[in-house]
């Protein structure tokens, strides 16, 4: 089994591998340039995004600078901006539907070390090799989700469709489908209904339409 297989399977795996580093560095890059690019300059910007996801739907805008540790174990729809500062540390699988939008300083982050000190620096090897061991838990943020500025989504989160995320929340655990939350750890505020529509708003509609 190769170390990325290894990271898909849930197992530990070596992040120092030679293998995963020369995909680390291949994104890194990648970001690197994009992030040298001017806003306007978008069909090099695509060009670039295309080569660093596994997946970019149609009509993805990012704002810039970007950082996608592997980028090519991340998956997003059609439709998606993300602000300033987007960083995607997708070490096992980081998949985005389509129609989401995600505020300034928003931070995937799918590795888990181990608690223990000793075990954080060094471990053993099926081969008896002293070996520093990692794991990571994929993410999936669903359809029609909006994560507001500085929100941290930890390894193991499935955000269900229509949620809206509270700034500077810290998930670590699964959000319903149409939910508020918020807060750290992130939780669920309430229910996101009909009575949310800006129909019931209408100093802040101001005489425009609805679909």
């Amino acid at each position: 089994m190769t170390e990325e297989e290894k990271i898909f399977a849930g197992q530990l795996f070596c992040p120092g591998h030679p293998d995963l580093k020369a995909m680390k560095l291949r994104s890194h890059n990648l970001c690197t340039k994009y992030n040298r690019l001017f806003e306007d300059e978008a069909e090099e910007r695509n060009a670039l995004l295309e080569q660093i996801l596994g997946h970019k739907g149609a009509g993805c805008f990012m704002q810039g600078p970007i950082f996608f540790h592997y980028g090519s174990h991340t998956r997003i729809g059609d439709s998606f901006f993300g602000n300033y500062n987007l960083t995607v540390q997708d070490d096992a699988l980081v998949t985005i539907g389509n129609n989401c939008n995600f505020g300034p300083n928003v931070t995937i982050v799918t590795p888990i070390h181990p608690m223990l000190p000793d075990e954080r620096r060094l471990m053993r090897n099926e081969k008896g090799e002293p070996t520093r061991f990692c794991y990571a838990k994929p993410v999936h943020v669903g359809n029609d989700v909006w994560l507001g500025a500085n929100v941290v989504i930890c390894g193991g989160v499935t955000i269900g469709d229509g949620c809206v995320i509270g700034a500077g929340a810290v998930v670590t655990k699964d959000i319903p489908p149409m939910s508020f939350a918020a807060g750290n750890p992130c939780r669920v505020i309430r229910p996101i209904t009909q009575e949310d529509s800006m129909v019931n708003m209408p100093e802040i509609l101001a005489g425009n339409g609805l679909y």
